[in-house]
């Protein structure tokens, strides 16, 4: 597919020179696009700019991990208990951790809200 943008300056200094660079951030942006759409979260910044627009409790009880997300947890997971992780792979199973300590805290005082006085 053949593809033409009018983009603004200000964004233009920072647009990939190559095709391939310019392929992923399109599939990156979109991704995440897709997912918002969904309720899904990927990563911590999905997290906090969902929760920064202020959702209601019904929204926050609605968030899930994207598909793509869950399934590299578990392909961690796996290779954990199978042969360990790599220090990179520590670390972004470490930001998994932490994501998803942050959407269950939010879904807890999501539930309080939600309960009758």
């Amino acid at each position: 597919m053949t593809l033409t943008l009018n983009v603004p300056d200000e964004l233009a200094a920072y647009m990939p020179k190559n095709e391939t660079d310019l392929v992923a951030v399109l599939t990156a942006g979109l991704k995440r696009w897709r997912g918002a759409q969904h309720r899904e979260v990927q990563q911590l910044s999905d997290v906090t700019e969902m929760l920064a627009a202020l959702p209601s409790p019904q929204e926050v009880l609605a968030l899930r991990p994207s598909a793509e997300a869950s399934e590299r947890a578990e392909a961690l997971l796996r290779k954990n208990s199978e042969i360990g992780l790599t220090l990179e792979e520590q670390a972004e199973w470490d930001e998994i951790k932490r994501v998803e300590h942050l959407v269950r805290v939010a879904k807890a005082k999501a539930a309080l809200k939600l309960k009758p006085a």
